[in-house]
């Protein structure tokens, strides 16, 4: 058992960590139970899978999406597409409680009137990690990535314009949400290998969403 199992509420509280991107720890704490119920509803629809690169390599992270546009990887490339290629349905349709969210906290870092087109549910269990990368399949570069913390905590690894550049490591909790866009929009991100560990929400695993204007 671990400390994560009882953890104690936090304040909500605000910080810049780059010009354009904003920490908001603890901004989702309040709606998590919610969060993770609706999670559940869509990957009841739309269940997470391993998806595999372009170049063959099977993900370490499962996957699922919401939304109209739903983002997938396999040998033919990174994309955007409106339907599951699971089922050749369309993508569930995003929860209110999602989109209330993304709204609400892209406000709060400076981004006003955000409406995402897409939302991208990634399961983390322990040894699953994220390696560095840009989210530049979407069309609008002008629009913000919310992403939001749930279950197990991580560490966020925030860059910089190039691969190389030594990235900000960053402690996220459950309800915890990262905001980047403006000049921050294409700085290189990842996530470290999660630990092992039990959250009293989410078991043995983390959940991230994150939200984009991707049409």
């Amino acid at each position: 058992m671990t400390g994560d199992l009882f953890a104690a509420l936090r304040a909500p509280t605000i910080e810049h960590i780059a010009d354009g991107a904003t920490w908001l720890r603890a901004y989702a704490e309040d709606d998590a139970a919610a969060l993770i119920e609706a999670i559940a509803q869509v990957t009841a629809q739309a269940p997470f899978r391993q998806m595999q690169t372009p170049g063959g390599y099977t993900m370490s992270v499962a996957m699922s999406n919401c939304g109209e546009l739903g983002w997938v990887t396999d040998r033919r490339g990174y994309r955007y597409q409106r339907e599951d290629p699971l089922s050749q349905q369309p993508w569930p349709e995003m929860p209110a409680i999602f989109l209330a969210l993304a709204e609400r906290a892209a406000a709060a870092a400076g981004f006003h009137n955000f409406l995402p087109d897409a939302c991208l549910i990634n399961r983390y269990t322990p040894g699953a990690r994220m390696s560095l990368h840009q989210d530049k399949n979407e069309r609008d570069m002008s629009q913000p990535i919310v992403s939001v913390s749930l279950g197990l905590p991580a560490t966020f690894l925030f860059g910089g314009a190039g691969r190389a550049d030594k990235p900000l490591r960053m402690r996220l909790e459950s309800g915890d949400v990262v905001v980047w866009g403006g000049p921050a929009r294409l700085r290189f991100h990842g996530v470290d290998t999660l630990a092992q560990g039990a959250h009293a929400l989410t078991g043995d695993c983390r959940y991230n969403i994150t939200f984009r204007k991707a049409g």
